[in-house]
């Protein structure tokens, strides 16, 4: 497909059009980024992406405007914006771009699509408010923020709009590589994570090479057995808990309460471990100085957590 014109509205924008564009610009680097609502430009062409104006949605002739009567819906009735219209027709192809792994994609569009995207469109269609989030946060959402680098009201200098517009195209670039970059890591980690689990067999400790995501491939692996995880963090090693859901602070087992709070020679006294270096007051990560040290504060931690589910 050659695409030389990229087209959305003049004026203020809104951070569907905003992320659209972020989409666009990456598969279609050498298009000319064109701002109208002249019809001689939102008409579709050949050449052409008009997106978010046009008062039409066609994905085949490349049309994906969301304003007009009856507008898009998703299967399950919530509204497109332009970006969802976008992503649904581009985002695998963006996903390629990104060099995500070809069996990941699908997995990756969905859960982007429904953790960016659907919050983006719902709240551009109205069918959200942004107060919803609650009076401390509704001027934090992704899309506040975005429109917040419009030009301000009583600033109109010729092409204002524009150049906001595209000052505020690397901010947004910013915040979808970095969405999408993190998701493909966290698949990457699953497959890590999984063959550790494997190799752990029956043991209460999960050794990792490194830090990374691995609550979700516990649960997916059904491994109830685990009670810590251990890794390497710099030169030392990490003795880290897990948690029971994505939103609360409970772990399976904690790490012993004589351990809160203490460093280096105070840690080194309770826990008995010579190696041993830090533990969080919150009793859910400690530090030793060696991987022999760690796993010495693990079978301590293990043994205890063990004892008090028997009481």
């Amino acid at each position: 497909m050659t695409i030389s014109q990229l087209v959305t509205h003049s004026g203020g924008f809104h951070a569907d059009e905003l992320l659209s564009s972020v989409i666009l610009m990456r598969l279609f680097p050498n298009a000319e980024l064109i701002r109208s609502r002249d019809e001689a430009w939102t008409k579709p062409g050949e050449d052409r992406i008009v997106y978010d104006v046009g008062g039409d949605f066609d994905a085949r002739a490349q049309i994906f405007d969301h304003h007009q009567r009856p507008n898009p819906l998703r299967t399950d009735g919530r509204p497109y914006s332009s970006f969802g219209l976008i992503w649904a027709q581009y985002g695998r192809d963006y996903l390629r771009a990104m060099d995500v792994p070809e069996h990941d994609i699908n997995a990756i569009h969905d859960k982007f699509e429904q953790d960016f995207v659907v919050p983006v469109d719902l709240l551009d269609n109205g069918a959200v408010n942004a107060s919803e989030a609650g009076p401390l946060f509704s001027g934090m959402t992704l899309p506040v923020l975005l429109e917040s680098l419009k030009p301000v009201f009583d600033d109109r200098d010729e092409g204002a709009d524009d150049r906001a517009f595209m000052a505020a195209l690397p901010v947004a670039r910013a915040f979808v590589e970095a969405q999408i970059n993190h998701k493909a890591a966290k698949f990457r980690a699953e497959a890590m994570v999984m063959t550790a689990i494997e190799l752990a067999g029956e043991a209460h400790v999960l050794e990792l090479p490194m830090g990374m995501p691995f609550r979700s491939s516990i649960e997916k692996a059904k491994a109830d057995h685990l009670l810590f995880v251990i890794h390497p963090r710099g030169t030392d090693w990490a003795l880290t808990t897990i948690r029971v859901g994505d939103d609360t602070f409970d772990n399976r087992a904690d790490l012993p309460a004589a351990w809160a709070g203490l460093t280096n020679a105070a840690l080194k006294t309770a826990s008995g471990v010579s190696g041993a270096k830090f533990c969080h007051n919150g009793r859910f990560i400690a530090v030793a100085e060696s991987r022999e040290a760690v796993l010495e504060m693990a079978d301590i931690a293990v043994a205890e957590a063990l004892a008090g589910s028997l009481g």
